[in-house]
């Protein structure tokens, strides 16, 4: 029987940096993945979707650019070279963590994986022993028991990154991240997008007034807010309004986006302890078995790829690491990379009001920036708000609407997990002309003094 230091069971963006960090430290390790090394980051979520909509925005500037001067004639797309690229994209970064785990000396097995006890897998009728196992699964789009939601046009996130043709119609479900992102692509390459929320607003983590200037910055989407989605039929999708009313709208492609669930099947063996937001751990990432840990979308503490690389981490680190980290979760950015572009990292003012802090907030218009006027003229808009603590003046939150939203955001990571200040803020040089810069704007605007 084979054994290992390690037995990491899937090999998304946790379970392959779990896998990766302990082999760097020349630990005997096991990845074993029952489908695409990768994971759902790699081949069904981050990385294709960031493909596609990269291709659609080439697509929108072309058509819009006659402003700044270039003149394209007879502008189309092709969303048979656009998956064509995407699929390019995810078998070049497949390969990568292929290379990656050799390099680390990783034993990778594709396979399902069966659960015999705390030590001991299964896989393809080999038993494998771990000192101690990672339990990476991930999680899966949930479909919920609405009539229509088996026709054939009606997709998840998963299927609908695999379609042939342009759909004329496309309703989504959900204006959450995936709904949203997806919602910019299709309306970017001449889809009709209607996007049906059950919630009052869109992405719930984003501050109320980006939010809203989010939807309306999206022109070529249709957004029906406080809307209960009854039946999908053949041509349609069904709704209940805000007051009550029935609604219809066409579709002739339906796209289930209203969340995740974790992948917890086949643990019984394991006797590990689960509840409804996915595997219960603490913040080592351990379970209530001692050799057994559990990160990434599997246990529902953030379902984030960059919070699933953290966890393993922490994971690995409480293994065999010299220091025993703990998964902190006050500074974890997180980004939507639709059209425009959105991130944010901390406390937005109002979850600070609802933990009772006095707070001092400032929001400025992305217009008054050297950089996005330059580039985006005066027919978009953008914000970036700074939310501070009012006797402190540590920074609580910062959030941001507009072009690079998600490579300014680890700034903000950096001021929140750091407790700076305002004034800490006021004094770091930001290069000219930057979109960063709003971010001292900001600051300064919440305090004038020097």
């Amino acid at each position: 029987m084979a054994q290992y230091d390690l037995i990491v069971v899937g090999s998304g963006p946790g379970g392959y940096v779990a896998a990766e960090r302990a082999g760097s430290l020349g630990k005997k390790v096991l990845l074993i993945e029952r489908d695409l090394i990768g994971g759902v980051c790699t081949n069904w979520g981050c990385i294709p979707t960031k493909s596609l909509l990269n291709t659609a925005k080439h697509y929108h500037h072309a058509k819009d650019s006659t402003s700044l001067g270039v003149h394209a004639q007879e502008v189309t797309y092709s969303i048979e070279e656009a998956m064509a690229w995407k699929d390019e994209t995810v078998k070049t970064l497949r390969s990568g963590i292929e290379f990656l785990m050799k390099s680390n000396k990783v034993e990778v097995v594709i396979g399902e994986a069966t659960f015999i006890d705390e030590h001991h897998v299964s896989v393809n009728d080999t038993v494998y022993e771990g000192a101690y196992l990672i339990l990476a699964t991930g999680s899966s789009p949930f479909v919920p028991p609405i009539p229509g939601s088996k026709l054939s046009h009606v997709v998840t996130s998963n299927e609908i990154l695999s379609v042939s043709e342009i759909p004329s119609s496309l309703v989504i479900i959900g204006g959450g991240v995936i709904g949203v992102e997806f919602a910019s692509y299709f309306s970017m390459i001449g889809t009709k997008v209607t996007v049906v929320e059950m919630m009052d607003e869109i992405l719930p983590m984003m501050d109320g007034e980006f939010a809203k200037l989010m939807r309306r910055e999206m022109k070529g989407v249709d957004f029906h807010l406080g809307c209960k989605v009854g039946e999908i039929t053949e041509k349609e999708v069904r709704y209940t309004d805000a007051k009550g009313n029935a609604k219809a709208v066409e579709a002739s492609l339906v796209l289930m986006s209203v969340g995740r669930r974790p992948n917890t099947a086949g643990f019984e063996n394991l006797k590990i302890e689960i509840d409804r937001k996915g595997i219960v751990v603490d913040d080592r990432m351990q379970t209530n078995i001692p050799n057994i840990y559990a990160i990434g979308d599997v246990n529902g503490r953030s379902l984030l790829a960059h919070s699933a690389s953290r966890m393993a981490e922490v994971a690995v680190s409480n293994m065999f690491g010299t220091t025993k980290q703990r998964m902190r979760y006050n500074a974890i950015p997180w980004a939507v990379y639709g059209y425009p572009e959105a991130a944010g990292c901390g406390l937005t003012e109002g979850e600070a009001a609802r933990q009772g802090k006095k707070v001092k907030c400032a929001t400025v218009q992305m217009r008054s920036n050297g950089r996005f006027l330059a580039e985006m003229g005066k027919r978009a808009g953008g914000l970036v708000k700074v939310v501070s603590d009012a006797q402190t003046g540590c920074i609580l939150g910062i959030h941001i609407l507009g072009p690079y939203s998600s490579e300014i955001i680890c700034f903000a990571s950096e001021a929140v997990e750091g407790e700076m200040r305002i004034k800490d803020v006021k004094e770091i040089v930001f290069p000219h002309p930057s979109v960063s810069e709003l971010i001292k704007d900001a600051c300064f605007a919440i305090d004038h003094t020097l």
